[in-house]
C-alpha cells in the first residue's frame, strides 16, 4: 500500500515539473527571438553603442530651437569592401542649431553594370551625445537599390536634442559625428558586415 500512493503522489508531482520545465523552455525561446527588436529598442532610448534616437514627425513637432546654441555636426561615410558603389556626404560638415530641424544630402553611385541593393548601418560619436542625436527621416531606415550606374541623392533629416546641453556626460560636446556605412544585401535579404 506504502508503494501504490507513493506512486501515485508522484505520477502528478512529475507531470507539474515536466510542466513548469516545458514552460520555461518555451519563455527562454520567446526571449530568444525577442532579443534582438528588444536590443534594438534599449540602444535608440539610451544611446548605447552610438546608436541615434529615431522619432515621428509627430514627435519632432514638439521639439524647439534654442536660439543662439549651436553644434557642429561631421558625416562620415564608408563602403563595405567588395561593393562597387561610391558614397559620400553633399558637405562633410554643418553648423546646426539645437532643437532644430536639419537636412543632410548623401550621393550614392552604383558604379557596377547590375543592379545592387544595399543596407546602410550608422553610429554616433561620442557615445555620450548618441541619445541626443535624433532622427526623423533617414536613408538608413530601409534598404536602397541602385540600378546600374544610377546616381542619388539620400536625405536624412534630424535634429540635436536639447536636453544634450542639461547632460554633464554630454553638456561640453561641441562636434557630433555621424558615421554610415553601406553593407550589400544578398539574395537571402541579408547585409553582409552590417553590425545594427
Amino acid at each position: 500500500m506504502t508503494v501504490s500512493s507513493s506512486a501515485s503522489i508522484t505520477g502528478p508531482r512529475n507531470r507539474r515539473v515536466g510542466l513548469m520545465a516545458a514552460g520555461v523552455a518555451l519563455w527562454m525561446l520567446a526571449l530568444g527571438y525577442a532579443a534582438v527588436p528588444l536590443y534594438r529598442l534599449f540602444c535608440q532610448a539610451t544611446g548605447y553603442g552610438g546608436t541615434p534616437s529615431r522619432v515621428t514627425e509627430a514627435q519632432a513637432s514638439g521639439v524647439r530651437a534654442l536660439s543662439g546654441q549651436t553644434i557642429s555636426i561631421r558625416f562620415d561615410s564608408n563602403i563595405d569592401p567588395g561593393m562597387p558603389w561610391r558614397f559620400g556626404p553633399e558637405r562633410t560638415t554643418q553648423t546646426v542649431q539645437i532643437g532644430a530641424r536639419s537636412l543632410a544630402l548623401f550621393d550614392a553611385t552604383n558604379l557596377s553594370d547590375h543592379a545592387i541593393t544595399g543596407a546602410a548601418s550608422y553610429n554616433i560619436e561620442p557615445e555620450s551625445a548618441a541619445r541626443y542625436f535624433t532622427k526623423i527621416q533617414c536613408f538608413c531606415f530601409t534598404r536602397q537599390t541602385l540600378k546600374a550606374h544610377e546616381q542619388v541623392r539620400m536625405p536624412v533629416i534630424f535634429y540635436v536634442d536639447p536636453k544634450l546641453l542639461s547632460d554633464p556626460d554630454a553638456k561640453d560636446v561641441t562636434q557630433i559625428t555621424l558615421s554610415y556605412t553601406f553593407h550589400p544585401v544578398g539574395a537571402d535579404g541579408v547585409a553582409r558586415g552590417a553590425a545594427k
